[in-house]
């Protein structure tokens, strides 16, 4: 199966990457170069620390406890906090401009443009941050009320193995390594596609309880086998405990493969931010994860899989980062084809302004797979290792009206001990976003 477009990038912060964590795992073996769990970070932080003082030692948990409420779209609590701590710090530059993209958001355009007025004329800001301000006066702000988030895209797109087809027309069988020659449909098949999604997420009852779901449909103009459609649903809840923090998630999606029902998950996350002393401009989190994948019409491929792993991100930069790396144990039921599976996986994404209009989004991942025992006795006798890297650019133009365009480039190399499953992709997608219409 193939699912190519594994990104979110509507849903903020430790949200997104729960979307992400179970999108990875619907999409199936063309998204494993993304570790489940690892993040799609928010938008970059609107904070121009690095032109301003820093907070002192006594409020410096005040302003973290804020952006950590914008990176996880809770914009209300985010904008009390920040008006909190400029009134023992009026001279942070970043809070100012961190409180006034808040109030914007929140709908409250008299206070955000009084906010926007008063950086400038107090504080002489560079051109990116002028650039900034500009464009969010030009798109205005969010209506007032429930902070309901919409996202609609439209996608064109191109990958040259829409199927994942081997890279070899042989492989070996057997003990004896005979070789066999494989038929045309399993080899690589280049398409173009079309691909819609919808994206929502609502605060529930108490504003740190938000609920979220996604729609997607992908549509080939040939491999119509790959075509897919997938539906999630899940809701996200923030808790703290003394000087503990994080978030919960729980989520269920399906996914039709073919026009025929394929798959379905369930997922459960938790992550916490511990109460380490960190720079300003650090953030660590650790995650735990349990997603259960059941396949309804295909025998003996159910399995469970448990994630441990850790994040480092950055903010309050012009260019910003995120770090992932885990461990992951995949249990399959009874008469999985090689059984068990144990591994790890590492990623890496830097995103941030290109110019004065453009932003840019790169990612390197890798995730490794190694099975407990042979993949198919006295057919296939070798224990599979499977070794995925990903690479993708992002270019993002913002329109007015809440419009951007997306050109994005992906290349995927996995590499298997077994031929018959190694295979490379290369993709470049077209997309336009409506975000919050």
């Amino acid at each position: 199966m193939t699912v190519r477009d594994c990104t979110l990038r509507t849903l903020p912060g430790a949200l997104a990457g729960a979307l992400a964590m179970l999108t990875l795992a619907l999409a199936g073996p063309a998204c494993a170069a993304e570790p489940l769990g690892s993040p799609v970070p928010a938008a970059a932080s609107a904070a121009a620390a690095a032109q301003a003082p820093e907070a002192t030692a006594p409020n410096d948990d005040l302003y973290l406890r804020a952006l950590r409420a914008i990176a996880e779209n809770r914009t209300e609590e985010a904008a009390e906090l920040l008006t909190r701590f400029l009134q023992s710090e009026p001279e942070h530059a970043g809070a100012w401009l961190d409180l006034a993209i808040s109030q914007c958001e929140l709908g409250r355009a008299a206070d955000a443009e009084r906010l926007f007025d008063e950086i400038t004329t107090r504080f002489a800001p560079p051109p990116g941050i002028m650039d900034m301000i500009s464009q969010h006066r030009a798109q205005g702000c969010a209506a007032p009320g429930f902070r309901t988030q919409y996202a609609l895209s439209a996608s064109l797109g191109y990958d040259n193995n829409v199927n994942q087809g081997a890279s070899s027309r042989f492989f070996g069988t057997g003990s004896d390594g005979r070789p066999a020659e494989l038929d045309k449909d399993f080899l690589p098949k280049a398409d173009r596609y079309t691909q819609l999604n919808g994206e929502i997420s609502r605060p529930i009852g108490h504003r740190s309880t938000v609920g979220f779901g996604q729609v997607r449909l992908r549509r080939h103009a040939s491999v119509r086998d790959q075509d897919t459609s997938s539906v999630l649903v899940g809701v996200d809840q923030s808790w703290q405990l003394s000087n503990w923090q994080g978030r919960a998630t729980a989520a269920v999606g399906w996914l039709e493969l073919g026009g025929r029902y394929y798959q379905r998950q369930s997922q459960l996350q938790l992550r916490t931010y511990p109460p380490v002393p960190l720079p300003s401009w650090l953030d660590w989190s650790t995650n735990v994860g349990l997603v259960r994948t059941t396949y309804p019409t295909r025998v003996a491929n159910d399995g469970t899989t448990a994630e441990l792993g850790t994040m480092l991100s950055t903010r309050g930069m012009r260019w910003q980062g995120v770090i992932t790396a885990g461990i992951n144990h995949d249990h399959g039921e009874e008469g999985r084809l090689g059984g068990d599976r144990k591994g790890w996986y590492t990623s890496g994404l830097l995103y941030g302004p290109l110019g004065s209009r453009l932003k840019g989004q790169f990612s390197l991942s890798r995730q490794h797979w190694r099975g407990d025992e042979a993949y198919a006795p006295n057919v296939i006798d070798d224990i599979r290792h499977q070794d995925t890297t990903q690479l993708s650019a992002t270019v993002t133009l913002p329109l007015q009206g809440r419009h951007s365009l997306q050109l994005e480039w992906r290349g995927i190399r996995n590499r298997e001990n077994i031929s018959l499953f190694q295979y490379n992709s290369r993709s470049i997608q077209l997309n336009w976003r409506w975000d919050h219409f």
